[in-house]
């Protein structure tokens, strides 16, 4: 079987790790527990934490065990790794709450049963640790000047850093420690952002228990034009279909930019190298078939074939000029709200479409704003009951978003 060291690496996830041949090595000779930490700060994993999951996949599918760490204790905190301020603190009941979130998103990706994975929170030691004997037993190896030349730390002195902050890479190291003690974890994988916390753990071990452990991270994936993949301007793409709806997330991919189609299917797709090695071959109007494939891939393995089969009909029928399509995103309003006229610009934004007025009214002077094929001309233009037919208005922004209003 290939070593999954290059699987990673051709795949073109890998960034950093330590010690590279003996990692490689010890990747391909044993068995190895790894884990990867998800803080709990939402009640829904997104597409860049499916990064991560489909790490987790090829690690699994190459005989590793997974151990997926919920931050329920660290999130109380909040990684100051690039921020510029504290993170806003949630209360337990809440991050309880989107811990179990993740566990059950996590659960649907990868084995958990008969030891072939563990799922842990680390508020389970976390919250029971005494900070004496905390300090005593992992603050003294710990030193104050190196960590203030880290960037998480060096980046946040002007603007100002509090102790509780300081702390997060102190309790990041000491997961690495239990789930060395517990599961004989050897590695810790992580986002590019992560190297100085996940050193910080894969230093303790190998100080405290004189053992060879290893650290990896890989890239954070931005689009070619620089923003970071799974956001946009209405937000992040969320692998909860309350959230983001199958076609939503279809159509995300499905418009990516030609110069990321073939990274994104190496990275969030488990189709093989060499077919993908087919679509990279294809040109000009062609790319769309491979964003297309992209698409159906992720939004198959996320959500069920079934959904991606309906969102793939969605997408045909809007491009087809159909728009009968049921999977359109779609808002219901009650009747009554549209007895006095609603502003398109006051409309659009309740539905998320713009953020602000004069985004509306620039898109709408450039042509960039129609309803049910009428293109709209005047920022103006107020929306009555008599603009429905049959109870249901469809609003398209620029060339590929819809978005259906329905009154009932």
């Amino acid at each position: 079987m290939e070593n999954v060291f290059d699987i990673l690496s051709e795949r073109g996830y890998l960034d950093q790790c330590t010690y590279e041949d003996e990692l490689k090595e010890m990747l391909g000779k044993e068995s190895v527990p790894f884990y990867i930490g998800f803080d709990a700060t939402a009640d829904s994993l997104t597409l860049g934490h499916f990064i991560q999951i489909r790490v987790m996949q090829h690690m699994q599918n190459a005989g590793h065990v997974p151990i997926a760490l919920l931050g329920g204790g660290t999130t109380t905190i909040g990684d100051p790794s690039g921020k510029s301020d504290m993170r806003s603190l949630m209360n337990r009941e809440t991050i309880d709450y989107n811990a179990r979130r993740f566990k059950e998103q996590i659960s649907s990706f990868l084995d958990f049963s008969d030891g072939k994975g563990y799922i842990e929170n680390n508020a389970d030691w976390l919250t029971k640790l005494n900070f004496l004997e905390f300090v005593r037993e992992i603050g003294i190896h710990f030193s104050v000047n190196r960590m203030l030349q880290f960037d998480c730390y060096k980046n946040r002195m002007e603007q100002g850093l509090t102790f509780f902050e300081f702390s997060y890479m102190l309790m990041q190291s000491y997961d690495y420690l239990y789930l060395y003690r517990k599961h004989g974890c050897k590695l810790e994988v992580g986002g590019s952002d992560q190297w100085s916390n996940i050193l910080g753990g894969y230093e303790l071990v190998r100080k405290l228990e004189g053992d060879k452990v290893y650290a990896m991270t890989f890239k954070l994936l931005t689009t070619a034009a620089g923003i970071k993949m799974g956001k946009t301007m209405a937000g992040a793409i969320w692998l909860d279909p309350e959230k983001t709806t199958p076609y939503e997330m279809f159509q995300y991919l499905r418009n990516c930019d030609d110069r990321d189609v073939i990274k994104f299917m190496k990275l969030l797709t488990m189709l093989p190298l060499d077919k993908i090695a087919e679509y990279e071959k294809l040109e000009g109007a062609e790319i769309n078939k491979a964003k297309e494939v992209l698409a159906y891939e992720v939004v198959k393995d996320v959500h069920g074939e079934e959904a991606a089969k309906a969102a793939l009909d969605a997408s045909h029928s809007l491009f087809g000029g159909d728009k009968a399509s049921e999977d359109i995103p779609a808002t219901e309003f009650e009747a009554a709200k549209f007895d006095e006229p609603v502003g398109i610009l006051n409309l659009m934004t309740e539905l998320g479409l713009i953020k602000t007025n004069s985004e509306g009214r620039r898109l709408i002077t450039q042509g960039g704003v129609s309803i049910d094929d009428e293109k709209v001309t005047d920022p103006k233009l107020e929306i009555t009951k008599d603009n429905f037919k049959d109870g249901e208005i469809i609003i398209r922004k620029g060339k590929k978003v819809y978005h259906k209003v329905i009154i009932k």
